[in-house]
């Protein structure tokens, strides 16, 4: 069997899925990869790591030769708040580098995963239950970009029978490893400010209604695509997936379940909040359920209470070092 390389691997998903991969198939199986050096605790000792600009070809296809992939696992991306400041960056990373994976796949057989997002949706998208196959006019050039790595990953299946496979992933929550510059990062700064200060400033308005998801849900949802028998796959890059639709006063309350006390209040910042109102309020799964058996397993109620607890523990931790 070939090995799995993670892109991306320091990022928010990134680091979580490469950990899960090596429990479920082997750290032998597992090659993580980030343009920047692994920071010390980030992912085992035991997972092969090598620091890999995903826009350079020669290195990625090297890498991908020399330890037998069977899957690239493609996490590399600039998220899209930092996307919007440097429009030109995120279209060649976002862009040019699938377009690399995708070469390299072709060149070797791989397989791919590719992660989409709502932001690939636009103000013309039905907001409400948005539909797997609808309209989609994104207006920021990350939404552009995933929209195109959807149409590139089908192109490349089409065309040469890469099994390429997708997600169209909405807010992820975690614990493990902050974000970096996304619009819904406010729905996970709330929890770690509101164990730190017990209260917390949000750039989006109160009432902006986005779709989430809990971090162990979004790898789920990876894994068991991954493992989905591909010809059953009818929408495959990508799938709507979602576990909860909900505002920023909604998680604020949930969060005062556990801590009464908690102090929320909103300073809007019109860059992040243009972004968005201009997706969609909540998804329509039926697909990722009906093809492949997706099933959230975290409602807000039960990831609010795990998040606190880890986010506690992980505060506590790092007060002690």
């Amino acid at each position: 069997m070939g090995k799995l390389l993670v892109t991306g691997a320091l990022g928010q998903i990134g680091t979580e899925l490469s950990v899960v991969l090596a429990e479920r198939y082997g750290l032998e199986r597992v090659i993580a990869s980030d343009i920047k050096d692994k920071v010390s605790d980030s992912i085992p000792d035991e997972i092969s790591y090598y620091r890999l600009d995903v826009l350079d070809f020669d290195a990625l296809r090297k890498i991908v030769k020399e330890n037998n992939v069977e899957i690239i696992f493609h996490m590399a991306a600039l998220l899209s708040a930092v996307a919007e400041s440097n429009p030109q960056k995120a279209w060649k990373v976002n862009v040019d580098g699938l377009y690399n994976v995708l070469e390299v796949a072709r060149e070797f057989g791989c397989g791919v995963f590719f992660p989409s997002s709502i932001g690939a949706f636009g103000p013309s998208t039905p907001k409400n239950k948005t539909p797997q196959v609808t309209i989609q006019r994104p207006t920021t050039v990350y939404g552009i970009s995933k929209l195109t790595g959807e149409l590139l990953c089908d192109y490349y299946f089409r065309k040469y029978g890469i099994d390429t496979r997708g997600l169209r992933f909405p807010g992820l929550i975690s614990y493990k490893t902050l974000p970096g510059g996304g619009t819904t990062d406010y729905a996970v700064e709330i929890f770690y400010e509101a164990v730190k200060k017990g209260k917390y400033t949000c750039y989006l308005s109160r009432d902006t209604r986005l779709d989430m998801m809990y971090m162990p849900d979004a790898i789920t949802a990876i894994i068991k695509l991954m493992e989905a028998d591909g010809s059953k796959l009818k929408n495959r890059n990508a799938y709507n997936v979602t576990s909860m639709s909900v505002t920023p006063e909604e998680i604020a309350a949930s969060i005062r379940r556990f801590m009464p006390n908690f102090e929320i209040e909103y300073k809007v910042d019109v860059v992040r909040q243009s972004i968005a109102d201009s997706w969609p309020d909540s998804l329509d799964d039926s697909c990722a359920r009906a093809e492949w058996g997706w099933q959230p397993e975290y409602s807000l109620e039960r990831m609010t209470k795990d998040m606190l607890e880890k986010v506690s523990l992980k505060l506590k931790k790092m007060e002690e070092k």
